[in-house]
């Protein structure tokens, strides 16, 4: 009944309940992760999480109606982008609460990583420092358009699919370390191995570009590009 108490929270909690639907799937929260990086096709998307570009569009339109993603026609394509950052720190947050409650969590990701051979050496925490103090070469190992899109301070971007030809660009001098789009993307484990079977020092970062971001730190773009990666 409106005006009563009853009927004020169902109203709120309705509203709320819409970002919960919103994100229920699994393949909707891999989306907003990509989108995290910057704004990309649809085309983009659905290649980057395995999808037909049908089903990419359904789960795009879904996080479209929760307004947690905005949508422009450009010419023959739509291109998606998180609605504000906002969004990014609410995934961000998303995530962190999950690996807080759940042990399957990290549980998979150890899994994962002793499988590979990938666990890390040096505490996360002090890794972190040793880039925020320059004292290491940061390589961003992302697609180039993601790196023009927002990208560490003093990164280097080699994509993980060109590191090989293009070693020559890092010293050996240096320690290296790569990240890509946070804990659960896997370029960064391969640059990582490419790099040590090189006779580099080199080491794996979570974070990513959207960690950045929610810590309040400052993220750079490429000069003379828009935020879509376009030149101006």
């Amino acid at each position: 009944m409106a005006g009563s108490p009853r009927g004020f929270k169902d109203a709120i909690y309705g509203q709320l309940a819409r970002i919960g639907k919103a994100v229920a799937a699994p393949r909707r929260l891999e989306l907003l992760d990509l989108l995290c990086q910057g704004p990309r096709t649809v085309e983009s998307l659905a290649e980057q999480a395995a999808l037909s570009i049908a089903n990419a569009s359904q789960h795009l339109q879904v996080l479209k109606a929760a307004r947690l993603v905005e949508a422009e026609k450009r010419g023959l394509y739509v291109v998606y982008r998180l609605a504000d950052d906002e969004v990014g720190r609410f995934f961000v947050g998303l995530r962190g609460l999950a690996e807080a409650r759940l042990a399957e969590v990290a549980a998979v990701t150890r899994d994962y990583l002793e499988a590979r051979g990938a666990r890390e050496e040096v505490e996360r925490d002090e890794l972190l420092r040793r880039v925020k103090a320059g004292e290491v070469t940061v390589l961003d190992v992302r697609p180039v358009e993601e790196y023009r899109a927002g990208h560490i301070p003093g990164a280097l971007s080699i994509p993980v699919a060109e590191l090989k030809a293009r070693l020559d660009e890092l010293s050996r001098r240096h320690e290296v370390v790569a990240y890509c789009r946070g804990p659960y993307c896997v370029m960064a484990i391969e640059a990582v191995e490419i790099l040590r079977k090189k006779g580099y020092r080199a080491h794996r970062m979570e974070q990513g570009v959207a960690d950045w971001r929610a810590r309040g730190w400052r993220v750079e773009r490429e000069r003379g590009r828009d935020r879509d990666g376009a030149r101006r």
